[in-house]
């Protein structure tokens, strides 16, 4: 029976820090977002993610919590506790997350890839909830995913299975940050779409509504695309044929029953959504393509906070005692 207890969530992206204190029902109370500011590195960042706990410990009004849930990108050993070289946080190596929360807080901490706690997060409380078998996308900074195999979070060997955003879309294609070329997160996280669309522009002399911007993000291209600027629209359709592949090849190999995308760059909704859903119901192999939900993710920008927070609640319960890191 899980604990009435709350418990504190941290997320630590490349653009965003989020905290809130999360509550045995998947929701949200004093939440907080403000930037990572990464140039700062790893100690002074890390110094604001733990004011910016206390502040939402303090105004959320649930009460103190029992344990600290952490989510972070990869590559990261949840078993330690320890970022060991996150590609979205340059020069965080060997940080011991863990152990900093648990000294801070004085409670209990655990730390979870955030695409991993992500898909925990929706299958309790979000788009995902009771499927044996799902699968989660985030689109955000960089691409990653998190997946349920019969109804257990899988982790991999290492705790870091699930990198979704490294299967190959377009072989000896632009270069990731992994090292590799082509890879998925290269073409559709909101950091690729933005480099993308700034290097047509000045490749391609065809007038654009992007022209106009000192600053071209993802959402910018999305909203020009749906506007009907040409431009924008190839840019993105190219981005939407690339992920509905690369999950089209999910569903085929996983053979899900729900397949959820998250992260900012799905804010564009519908847009993203429904190619990526017609690719792979035309695509997938039968009978995984009928079976497979494609769907935005229920708990929306929240999504890695409560996936922080359901890791912390099962930590106060013990209810999977070969799970990540304990301190």
């Amino acid at each position: 029976m899980a604990t009435q207890q709350p418990v504190l969530a941290l997320d630590i992206g490349g653009t965003k820090l989020a905290v809130a204190m999360v509550t045995p029902d998947g929701r949200t109370h004093g939440l907080i977002v403000e930037p990572t500011d990464k140039h700062r590195g790893p100690d002074a960042v890390i110094a604001h993610l733990f004011d910016m706990g206390h502040r939402s410990s303090a105004a959320a009004g649930v009460g103190a919590p029992a344990a600290v849930g952490i989510s972070c990108g990869g590559p990261l050993d949840a078993e330690t506790g320890v970022l060991t070289g996150p590609l979205h946080l340059p020069g965080w190596i060997d940080v011991p997350i863990v152990a900093m929360a648990s000294e801070a807080f004085g409670v209990p901490a655990v730390l979870e890839n955030d695409a991993t706690a992500a898909v925990l997060g929706e299958h309790r409380f979000g788009a995902a909830r009771g499927a044996d078998i799902a699968l989660y996308l985030t689109l955000s900074t960089g691409v990653g995913g998190g997946s349920i195999i019969d109804g257990r979070l899988h982790r991999g060997a290492a705790g870091n299975g699930g990198e979704f955003g490294h299967v190959m879309v377009r072989p000896g294609g632009r270069r990731c940050e992994c090292g590799r070329h082509g890879c998925l997160e290269a073409y559709a996280s909101g950091t690729n779409i933005a480099v993308r669309a700034n290097e047509l522009l000045a490749e391609d002399d065809r007038p654009s509504s992007l022209r106009d911007l000192p600053l071209v993000r993802a959402e910018h291209v999305s909203a020009a695309a749906a506007a009907g600027d040409t431009l924008a629209r190839e840019l993105w359709d190219d981005t939407m044929a690339l992920l509905g592949q690369a999950v089209t090849d999910l569903v085929n190999v996983f053979e899900p029953h729900v397949v959820v995308l998250g992260g900012g760059v799905t804010r564009s909704g519908a847009l993203l959504l429904e190619p990526v859903r017609d690719i792979v119901r035309r695509s997938a192999m039968p009978p995984a393509a009928a079976r497979a939900t494609v769907t935005l993710a229920g708990l929306g920008d929240e999504v890695c906070v409560v996936g922080a927070g359901a890791l912390a609640l099962d930590l106060t319960v013990n209810l999977d005692l070969k799970g990540p890191a304990r301190v």
